[in-house]
């Protein structure tokens, strides 16, 4: 049969199996909106079920240019003469509405020969509108909770997970992966269930109507299946392909727009044209080689299509089969064709979704390096201290800090010093729980940090580092991301303390003013003072200081270091930095070395030393002078 052959097709270009996994995977997202899909299922089987009436309109008016036809000569109760009766009581019921030959029109038979066929279409049309509404609805709804939890996941993942990744990877699974999921969904589905009702139901109808030339023109169906194998095949190649040049694009976009200063610094203008050259040349021919495997198979089946309604035609003329007899099968053939290559254009939306699904697949599947544990508890303010205890970490097998230990009183203010490598950064990273040891712990007043939950862990840590995130959005929001619930008055307080409020008062719109991407719109000593209020409005007893003025001038660092001290009055501090005059009110100094603390003590004892820290101190201009004064 058709069906049978269309499966086979389908089999062979992989599509039961691929539509199996697409749907599999949304059943989940799709299961809270049941009411309506099955609504829209509904209507799509009623709309496949309806194309058969255009047979019998066809039919039943060419037949009444000849006369009236309905009589049945009934031989035996067979299921023919049945629908053959039950076709003469619904012709009969419509004759008043409908013309017939030698008889004189009236107002109705003018409206009824007018609307019949259109009719039918504006029913058919109605029930196919509902049911894509409803199916679109339903793929609306799953998509976007498909993005909230691609999201979600995302969120939890470490810091790792990203260093390693490219942004297009992200960028391509939410915007391409979901689009594709989303128009397979909505059309993929619909026609997987209207197209092949509609096949049923012109079939019925075309064996009803004679079965004869019903079983002679479905003959040339299973041709149909031809082109549906072949473009199978290339469909989910070049789809594979086409995101693997999407993330490549969308990741270009983010480092030559991202970093358009060093771009126009080095006139690196025509190389950057260049690398989106060879990008959108390669994405031009894979959408020249989607668009041959997706479209080149409606004209094959469109030649097949003809060749069974030629064969039918030489049928008819052969067996002496009537004018209203050919009509109608004629009517239906043609009809029977178009939802054979709508089913085989469901390769298309199922082996495009496919990829974008295996990428979300890969994101669900993988599991955070760093994880909250599944009984974690909340984390009591810090009372007495902070200790490592023998921390030890590597990146990818490279060791960074060996056999750390270390121990900060509440309200200590330690500074931690070294060359660039030497573990400084990862410090800061460990106690923020952004990684995990591979050895050792890490406690807060004797609590291991990993049996802690994240929100009452981070919760009492504010940081500050030279990398100074301003989102897109107005400088009360960009205060506030150190507290979500912060008033208008404590923002005011917290950016008055970090010395902001003169600077943000000038703003057009003051506190509402949108600072834009980066926070284009202010300098650097403005945003790291920014992020200082962040931390003010925090409240955290725990301050991190990560490079905090390395990017300033020395007029700016000034500025910032005065509002930086007053930040740290009351908290306990870890301070890491590469300037070591940020260094000098700290009660303790360790320095680090391979990973391994080689020298400690006061700013004083350290320059005193004459050891690493005022090796380093030199270069960077300072002595034992410069301290005393």
């Amino acid at each position: 049969s058709p069906i049978a052959a269309i499966e086979r097709g389908w089999e062979g270009a992989g599509l039961i199996k691929t539509a199996r996994r697409v749907l599999a995977f949304s059943l989940p997202f799709v299961k809270p909106y049941w009411g309506r899909l099955a609504l829209g299922l509904a209507l799509g089987i009623c709309f496949g079920l309806f194309n058969a009436s255009f047979i019998w309109g066809t039919k039943t008016l060419f037949q009444r240019l000849d006369g009236d036809s309905t009589r049945v000569e009934t031989k035996g109760e067979t299921w023919e003469t049945k629908f053959q009766e039950i076709n003469r009581d619904v012709t009969q019921a419509v004759d008043p509405w409908l013309p017939l030959k030698d008889r004189q029109l009236d107002w109705r038979q003018v409206a009824g020969g007018l609307f019949l066929l259109p009719l039918l279409v504006a029913v058919r049309s109605t029930i196919g509108y509902f049911s894509v509404y409803f199916l679109t609805w339903v793929s609306e709804s799953a998509v976007r909770d498909i993005r909230m939890a691609t999201h979600k996941k995302l969120q939890s993942f470490s810091i790792d997970y990203f260093q390693n990744r490219q942004i297009g990877d992200q960028t391509m699974l939410l915007n391409a992966g979901a689009r594709t999921l989303h128009r397979c969904l909505t059309y993929g589905i619909a026609d997987a269930i209207k197209e092949p009702f509609t096949i049923l139901s012109i079939l019925a109808a075309l064996f009803i109507l004679d079965w004869q030339l019903a079983l002679f023109g479905v003959l040339f169906a299973p041709l149909s299946a031809i082109p549906i194998i072949l473009v199978g095949r290339k469909l989910r190649k070049v789809a594979k392909a086409d995101y693997l040049k999407g993330t490549e694009q969308d990741s270009l976009m983010v480092e030559a727009y991202g970093n358009v200063k060093t771009v126009k610094a080095y006139g690196l203008e025509e190389k950057q044209l260049s690398r989106f050259q060879k990008i959108y040349q390669r994405l031009a021919r894979l959408g020249m080689k989607s668009m041959q495997a997706r479209h080149l198979q409606n004209p094959v089946i469109e030649l097949l299509s003809m060749l069974g309604v030629g064969a039918v035609i030489l049928f008819v003329f052969s067996t002496g089969k009537t004018t209203p007899e050919l009509v109608g099968f004629l009517t239906g053939m043609i009809m029977l064709y178009q939802p054979i290559k709508k089913l085989g254009g469901l390769n298309a939306y199922y082996q495009q979704a496919i990829v974008g699904v295996e990428m979300m697949e890969a994101v669900f599947s993988t599991k955070p390096s760093v994880e909250e544990r599944e009984h974690a508890q909340n984390l009591e303010v810090i009372q007495k201290s902070l200790r490592l205890e023998a921390v030890t970490f590597a990146y990818d097998g490279a060791p960074v800090l060996k056999s750390l230990d270390l121990e900060l009183h509440k309200g200590m203010r330690l500074g931690i010093a070294g060359e660039s490598g030497a573990g400084k950064s990862t410090m800061a990273n460990l106690l923020l729980r952004f990684y995990d040891p591979q050895k050792g712990c890490i406690t807060i007043d004797g609590q291991d940090v990993r049996d802690a939950t994240f929100k009452s862990l981070r919760g009492q840590m504010a940081l500050v580092s030279q990398e100074v995130v301003i989102f897109n959005q107005s400088v009360a929001e960009n205060i506030a991301c150190g507290k979500q619930e912060a008033t208008k008055e404590e923002i005011v307080a917290a950016a008055r303390a970090a010395n902001a409020h003169e600077f943000i008062e000038e703003l057009p719109e003051g506190y509402d003013t949108m600072l834009g991407e980066q926070g284009a719109r202010l300098s650097g000593g403005q945003r790291q003072r920014i992020a200082i209020a962040r931390a003010f409005v925090r409240e955290a007893p725990i301050l991190i200081l990560d490079e905090a003025t390395a990017a300033l001038d020395s007029k700016t660092e000034s500025e910032v270091q005065a509002a930086i001290e007053k930040l740290e009055e009351g908290r306990t501090v870890i301070c890491v930095a590469h300037r070591l005059s940020t260094l000098r009110n700290m009660d303790r100094i360790i320095v680090l070395e391979g990973g391994e603390m080689v020298e400690s003590g006061s700013f004083l004892e350290l320059m005193e030393l004459g050891g690493k820290f005022s090796e380093m101190a030199r270069k960077q201009g300072i002595g034992v002078e410069v301290v005393d004064k």
